[in-house]
């Protein structure tokens, strides 16, 4: 155990510039979704909720300049769906997420980002329903920005460690088969990452 952390800090000392114009950076993280949801009418009502998640997220960015990057976001989960009336049921998204980036120290072993940018969901194998309400269906698609801070902590100058939180504004209308309008379902995840990465 001794030997690793010597070599740990023997690659963090020797590490050198990582990020830099042409650059791309690949991660795979394993990410936390955690709903901080908000809603409407007879969602409110009857205390809709929307469970955590912990998946796989694979992500590439494309360093602009030195210190500018352009990131792409890629993952999706499964949630289940709860209120009130008990289980409603699960349905999936994928929430691509586009985040322009500031590298504040790209030369450095410690390298922390902020970024915002723009997310599309896409709401799909939906199970949604309960016999008050019927089947119910949500929009399938959903606009929204996307906030992010980070830090790459570089182990030699091929691999590092990536620390990731992100905020991501993700909405859709719910309706049911039963009811009709049910309102607003506001997901807005914060999505908490660890992970490894390098460069190509």
């Amino acid at each position: 155990m001794k030997k690793l952390a010597i070599a740990v800090i023997a690659g963090l000392v020797s590490a050198s510039a990582f990020a830099a114009q042409g650059d791309i950076l690949a991660r795979f993280r394993v990410i936390n979704i955690a709903p901080d949801v908000k809603t409407s009418d007879t969602l409110s009502a009857v205390h809709v909720d929307v469970d955590n998640q912990t998946v796989p997220e694979l992500d590439f960015t494309y360093m602009i300049t030195n210190n500018i990057g352009a990131e792409l976001i890629l993952a999706t989960a499964r949630h289940e769906v709860t209120s009130d009336l008990g289980s409603l049921g699960k349905i999936n998204h994928l929430p691509p997420t586009l985040t322009l980036q500031y590298h504040f120290n790209p030369e450095g072993q410690i390298r922390p980002y902020v970024g915002a940018g723009i997310n599309y969901t896409r709401f799909y194998n939906n199970d949604l329903g309960s016999s008050v309400t019927g089947k119910v269906s949500v929009d399938k698609n959903s606009w929204g920005g996307a906030l992010q801070v980070g830090t790459d902590i570089a182990v030699n100058k091929d691999w590092f460690v990536n620390l990731d939180v992100k905020k991501i504004y993700i909405k859709t209308d719910v309706t049911s088969e039963n009811l009709g309008s049910l309102g607003t379902l506001k997901i807005n995840p914060w999505v908490f990452g660890l992970g490894v990465g390098t460069k190509f």
